[in-house]
């Protein structure tokens, strides 16, 4: 077998049934190795018979869009993502998706041609030194100059991108290692003694009775405990065994951006989203709470912006994480495990159980129930505009927290992170950490190649679509039933908030009212058969569904009240009891004052 063909095994042997990339001369052997396992090895999907490519090739706009692409098929699958691109600007267009992931915690392999061995380091045509680049960016990169190793490299990369905290993994393969003539093994990874070791005690790390006593010991101390869960609740698998949990013991649930999903957001003992855009209840009942669960979840900027001032009456911290360098990393915590998040939540259920421990909380559950009747999210039902936040909720009328929904970033992300629901895990694609504007409509793409037959949402912003508006045509290319929605507020909306709140209204760069874009021409040239403009309240409910029923690929961009801001919000600095909450949301106390800050926290 070549080198390419290796490649290509190695992705079958993984299960791969999609592939995400853009040729190019570096990686032409494995392009064509790929083209020849699918001539050779179609299947018949499902009751349709119909029959399909085992490896499903699909060619984006551009690699960034494929990176995305690829990590959006993680995220709404739970499988490894991968990517494959040639050398030099293939790659480098993949630094920010990898980088991206890699700071989700999302698996990818990604897959770059290189200029053969013998031409690396001489500023070869289309040469990258791709290791440097992408060694800061992801959880390894592999350069292969050893064409014997190829195999068990490849291979490692996918046991690499799943295990422990999961994360990007590139494989850099010069071309003359795609050619080789190998003998396939059909077996074995590189060592890795280290990493190895240090997964075996991490994932073999168990609690122990006594471990079980101190936790619940301070638990039934405490009155009003609260759980905080992360992104590492669903990259876990962990929300069943969570939602077990909070049945045994009743902790209220209050989860991060991207760990909504990991708990029914319709749920009584739901808080939603927590932190810098969460809800009032939920920022108040962190106020409150005495005892804070952190389950997959790292305490950073968004939701801990000032670590002194997050859960001020909580006298217990617990953290339960599966990367130990997140562990007491920005709040110091006073009980930790360090282990597999499902087994950690089983095995406290069965110990509080068995042993018939019950924290009584019903005075607790009232106080909650309250503040999210007093705090509940809301707007000016009355407006003439169209606003955000009822586009939201009449598609969610619709969706019923079943559907998934990727965004781009900016405030059109955190209304659809606040008025949609959430019943269960890898429905939400949204870049958390790093904020990709962008990232919505190919990371969509993705999704939809994940599952064919539910509902794929992209909910974008003007100006976040423009970074990879290519891959509209890459929907409709593909036949595939996305439906993307653009709230158009003429500009950088995000932005503009904080320049309006921060900056006297000095609007510097932001303003989009004399671009000339036409979304809704746009689409329709690149085949969407189904393309319409919302600019009249009355016209809401109607046009929304017609615009969901529709069964091919729809584009609607709805003209929304362009000073809608994203409330509640907590500044520079702030504790979550000084969040501005806007007009609409009733507060408790007076918001914090503002004055001009060039904030580190934007």
């Amino acid at each position: 077998m070549s080198g390419a063909e290796v490649i290509v095994q190695v992705l079958a042997d993984e299960g791969v049934g999609v592939l995400f990339g853009y040729s190019g001369g570096a990686i032409l052997p494995v392009y064509d190795a790929v083209f020849r396992h699918n001539a050779t090895h179609t299947c018949v999907d499902g009751s349709a018979e119909e029959v399909r490519e085992p490896m499903r090739l699909v060619v984006p706009a551009n690699e960034q869009g494929a990176g995305f692409m690829a990590a959006g098929y993680a995220r709404a699958s739970g499988k490894v993502g991968v990517a494959i691109v040639t050398s030099g600007p293939g790659a480098t267009n993949m630094v920010t998706p990898v980088r991206d992931s890699m700071a989700d915690s999302i698996p990818l392999v990604v897959i770059c041609g290189q200029v053969g061995t013998a031409a690396i380091g001489s500023d070869a045509f289309q040469e990258a030194p791709v290791s440097n680049i992408m060694g800061a960016c992801a959880k390894h990169v592999f350069l292969v100059t050893d064409a014997t190793q190829l195999e068990a490299t490849v291979r490692t990369a996918f046991t690499l991108a799943r295990s422990g905290r999961p994360g990007p993994v590139v494989v850099d393969v010069p071309k003359d290692v795609q050619n080789a003539t190998l003998v396939w093994q059909g077996r074995g990874e590189l060592a890795l003694a280290g990493y190895r070791a240090r997964l075996r005690a991490v994932e073999q790390a168990v609690l122990g009775d006594t471990d079980c006593a101190a936790f619940f010991a301070a638990l039934l101390q405490a009155q009003r405990p609260l759980i905080y869960a992360g992104g590492g609740v669903i990259a876990a698998e962990a929300a069943e065994a969570l939602r077990a949990f909070v049945d045994a013991f009743g902790l209220p649930v209050a989860t991060t951006l991207m760990g909504l999903g990991g708990f029914d957001s319709t749920d009584p003992l739901a808080l939603h989203l927590l932190g810098m855009h969460g809800t009032a209840y939920a920022n108040y009942a962190v106020e409150d709470c005495d005892f804070v669960l952190a389950l997959g979840a790292r305490f950073d900027d968004r939701v801990a912006g000032v670590p002194d001032k997050f859960a001020p009456r909580a006298r217990f911290i617990a953290q339960v994480d599966i990367d130990p360098a997140e562990i007491g990393k920005v709040k110091r915590v006073d009980w930790q495990h360090v282990g597999p998040l499902k087994r950690a939540l089983e095995r406290l259920t069965a110990y509080g159980r068995v042993h018939g421990l019950k924290p009584q909380l019903a005075a607790w559950h009232a106080h909650v129930a309250e503040l999210k009747r007093a705090h509940a999210m809301n707007y000016d039902r009355e407006s003439a505009l169209v606003l955000p936040y009822a586009v939201i909720e009449a598609i969610n009328r619709h969706a019923q927290g079943r559907a998934v929904v990727s965004t781009g970033v900016g405030q059109h992300q955190m209304w659809a992170a606040q008025y949609f629901d959430f019943r269960a895990p890898r429905h939400w694609l949204t870049s958390g950490s790093m904020g990709t504007m962008g990232f919505g409509l190919p990371a969509a793409v993705g999704a939809q190649f994940a599952h064919p037959h539910k509902l794929v949402i992209d909910i974008d912003g003007d100006a976040s679509i423009r970074m990879n508006i290519g891959e509209l045509e890459t929907v409709t290319t593909y036949g595939l039933p996305i439906k993307v929605v653009v709230l158009n507020n003429v500009g950088d909306g995000m932005v503009r908030q904080w320049q309006k709140l921060y900056f006297k209204g000095r609007f510097a760069a932001s303003d989009k009212s004399l671009h000339k874009k036409d979304f809704v021409l746009a689409a329709q040239a690149d085949g969407f058969g189904w393309a319409r403009r919302l600019e009249r309240v009355d016209e809401l409910e109607p046009v929304i569904a017609d615009f969901l029923a529709y069964p091919g690929p729809a584009f609607l961009e709805v003209m929304i009240d362009p000073d809608a801001g994203v409330y509640p919000m907590v500044g520079p600095g702030a504790s979550y009891a000084q969040m501005i909450t806007g007009d609409f949301i009733p507060a408790r106390a007076a918001a914090a004052a503002r004055k001009d800050s060039p904030s580190h926290m934007f």
